[in-house]
């Protein structure tokens, strides 16, 4: 058994499996997910609120290399707690896109992970980073 805070397997074997400059794009319940290609979508959602999107990102961060992330210009906006709590030198340099770009850019993504979180725009797009 896993000695990490990271037990789902999808998530863990998602991780493992990440090469320099791979996205994966954390998502709240509303979110669309790409419907063509190779996108992998990974549901956590199991009720409003549950698992939230802060706790999913920050137990992603226990296991994964973070060199950027990217965020809708709307969700910076909202100026939410979710988003202002996240440790800012774990998920490296910022981009800023409009929310229809990181739609977009979803297309592009390693994995989409959608949580139970019920907040508008509480969607992060994690770059993967090299720790070495």
């Amino acid at each position: 058994m896993k000695k990490t805070r990271l037990l789902h397997a999808a998530l863990s074997r998602l991780v493992a499996s990440l090469g320099h400059g791979d996205m994966i794009l954390v998502t709240d319940a509303g979110m669309p997910a790409p419907h063509e290609g190779s996108v992998e979508i990974i549901d956590l959602a199991v009720t409003q609120g549950v698992p939230t999107l802060a706790m999913t990102i920050e137990t992603l961060l226990t296991e994964m290399q973070v060199e950027s992330h990217i965020v809708a210009s709307e969700t910076l906006a909202r100026d939410d707690a979710w988003f202002t709590g996240l440790p800012s030198a774990q998920i490296g340099a910022r981009k800023v896109v409009s929310h229809e770009e990181l739609k977009q850019l979803s297309r592009r993504a390693r994995a989409v992970i959608r949580t139970g979180e019920c907040t508008p725009y509480a969607n992060l797009m994690l770059v993967s980073g090299v720790s070495f």
